[in-house]
Parts: structure tokens; sequence; C-alpha cells
């Protein structure tokens, strides 16, 4: 079945499925992932509202094989814990994508964290603002999600000692415009966004201690203003990136990435599959590009990040 795309930022293609015949099995929920915790993640109403918003819903029949969420106008922290026996301590944020228009909610987002929790991390799934607010200018990705994420991020360092997670390996994934979002969190984190109103605002840091980038899109115009590629710096926190070199949304985007952070001396680990496409998630394929996760899993090993807290 071929899933159809959507359209991320300036005529950048973000497809949210490739044209492989993707089966609907999720590789890594055993048993099936129960959440821990489902938080708001503002106190109050969102910032930076523009405009009317439709009801959140689902765009496709429950047959699809991947559940797009649309018309996102309330956050949330979805908290799936790993095994006790299992938990090293470290969590992931994660972004799923969808364009800026939808949200890949279980290619992108559950099923990764039933992986993260297989490997002993803690999987939060973020639900952030989508599709593109009114005002937004073509040439310019929305600022709505980057407050959403910039918040996730500081609301779950908040909750460390109460979820028993350590507050220095948080870290952010993302897929697609979710890699976008991720690489921005992880470039922008000392920019607020947002109106810095309580505790959490104030009192945590917003700056991701590591992030995982897969098929990430929107980074190949240098001109554009707020492309993360022209934010890394020595302080940027180390990247795993992950593409297809056959993926509409050029592999370039990734590779780029990873020259900026080797430049700025950050450390940071590529894989670039000959095949695979877009939209390929965590879902077993014929193709290399499948095996992504165990990659990532050895990334995340040799950083210690893996590595219970004493």
């Amino acid at each position: 079945m071929t899933l159809h795309p959507a359209t991320l930022g300036i005529g950048l293609l973000a497809l949210v499925g490739s044209a492989l015949p993707w089966t609907s099995a999720r590789a890594f929920e055993e048993p099936p992932l129960k959440a821990a915790a489902v938080l708001d993640v503002w106190p109050g109403p969102a910032p930076g509202e523009v405009g009317k918003i439709e009801e959140e819903k689902f765009m496709d029949p429950p047959t699809s094989p991947v559940k797009r969420l649309g018309n996102v106008s309330h956050p949330t922290l979805t908290v799936y814990r790993p095994a006790p026996e299992k938990d090293t301590g470290a969590a992931v944020v994660i972004c799923p994508g969808g364009g800026y228009y939808i949200l890949a909610m279980d290619l992108e987002g559950d099923e990764v964290a039933a992986w993260l929790n297989s490997i002993g991390v803690t999987g939060i799934v973020l639900k952030y603002r989508v599709p593109r607010r009114e005002g937004t200018p073509p040439e310019k990705k929305p600022i709505q999600p980057l407050m959403d994420v910039q918040r996730a991020v500081k609301l779950v360092r908040s909750k460390a000692a109460e979820w028993k997670i350590d507050p220095n390996r948080i870290g952010v994934l993302g897929f697609s415009a979710g890699g976008h979002l991720s690489a921005a969190a992880s470039t922008r984190f000392d920019e607020p966004v947002y109106p810095q109103t309580d505790d959490v605002d104030k009192k945590q840091s917003a700056r991701p201690d590591f992030a995982v980038l897969i098929y990430p899109g929107g980074m190949e115009d240098r001109n554009e203003a707020d492309n993360p590629l022209l934010r890394v710096t020595s302080k940027t926190p180390p990247m795993f990136l992950a593409h297809a070199g056959d993926d509409k949304v050029s592999p370039l985007n990734s590779v780029s990435m990873y020259t900026a952070l080797k430049q700025a001396g950050v450390p940071a680990e590529l894989h670039v599959y000959a095949t695979g496409g877009h939209g390929f998630g965590l879902r077993p394929s014929p193709n290399a590009c499948s095996t992504w996760p165990k990659r990532c899993e050895e990334w995340m090993t040799a950083m210690k990040l893996l590595t219970p807290k004493s």
C-alpha cells in the first residue's frame, strides 16, 4: 500500500510512508504498551495560538497502516515506562513526523516508545501542534511546535525525581518534520520562543542531552533564517542520524547536519542506506534501513546513555 505525501515547509516533500507494503505489526510491543501517564504540556492555554483549528481527529479509517492525527491544538506528553528490571534511567521525547500538517502517531510515536522501552528507556510521545497556524510565512517553519518541544523537555526534566529518570540523559528523537523539530530543539534551546512564566520554565533547561534524527527534512535551504544547521555550535548535543539514499526528502539534510556537527566538534554518527524511501519508521522490511534501531542502540551504548544510574 502506498501512503500519501504531505508537504513540509516550502516545497519539501515529507511522506508519512513509503512505496513499500508495510505491515501493521509492531515489532517491539511485548506486552502491549500501557501509558504510565498523560500530561498536558502547558499549565493553561498554549501560547502562540492564532486562527481557528478544527476538532482534533485521525484523518484515516481504522484499517489504515498509519494513524495520522490532525488538528492538534492541545499538546500532551504520553509517558511509557520500561520494565523496572530494564530501566536505565534514560528518557526520550519522541516527535512524530507529518510535514507539520499531521502526526504519524503510531508509526513514529507509540511504536518508537515500545522500542525504547525494550532497551530500557522511557519513551515519551509528544503530541505537538499541527497543522501550520495562520500567519506562518511559507518560507518559515511554524513556531508553535518549537514552543511545545522546548516546554516538553523542561517538563520532563522537572519530573526526573518523580519518574526516576536521569535529568542529564533526556534526549529527543524525531522523524521527518519531527526530525527537523528535534534539530531545532537541539540548536535553539538557549533561545526561549515563548513567555517563561512558571518554575518549570525558569528553573529547567530546554537543552536535550542527545538527539536522534531519522530522515529529517527542512534543512536544505541555507538561506532560511531558522535553519537548524546555522545554529550548530559546540554546545549542540550529540546526534545519531539515519536516512535512505533514495528518500525524496534528500539525505543531504542528514549529511549536512552531520558535517556541521563534526565541524563544531560534536560527537555524531550518520547512516545513509541505499534504499528505503521515506517514512519507514522502525517496522521490519527487506531494506537495510530497518536495522537503524539496532545501530542507534549501539550508539547509545557507546555514548554511555544506557548505563544505569549507580
